[in-house]
């Protein structure tokens, strides 16, 4: 990204995490812009992009990544989902922020890098824990 230029983003999904977090502080931010919101029903995403001031709304994930003016997407889609949904946004040249998990199981997340081989900064994974002592 250029000083000063605004990166598109897309956010795959209408779950409640993305609405009431995520794009509300990609609105906040200086080089972010969350322009682009997808989901299975068309009727959600259009909802979600009206009250959030969304320039974009889709009635799928494939039409939202399809769109060459997202640079980078937001998924904070079911655990099963995060695997393929991250291989198909880095397919597309997508920059992809996943939450976790990254996969449903270790080793689960490999089809997902390897997708992303090549491509420096296209697959970030969001992770959090909490430590517990004994």
């Amino acid at each position: 990204m250029e000083d000063g230029k605004k990166s598109g983003g897309g956010i795959v999904s209408t779950a409640d995490i993305g609405l009431k977090k995520v794009i509300p502080g990609i609105q906040r931010s200086k080089t972010g812009i969350a322009f682009a919101i997808g989901s299975r029903d068309k009727a959600r995403a259009d909802a979600a992009a009206r009250a959030l001031g969304i320039e974009r709304a889709y009635g799928s994930y494939e039409d939202l990544l399809a769109d060459p003016d997202v640079d980078a997407v937001y998924i904070p889609l079911p655990n099963h989902l995060h695997v393929p949904l991250t291989r198909q946004a880095v397919e597309a040249g997508k920059h992809v922020l996943c939450e976790k998990a990254a996969c449903a199981e270790c080793g689960g997340g490999g089809p997902a890098s390897r997708s992303a081989e090549g491509q420096a900064g296209r697959r970030k994974t969001s992770w959090s824990g909490r430590i517990r002592n004994g």
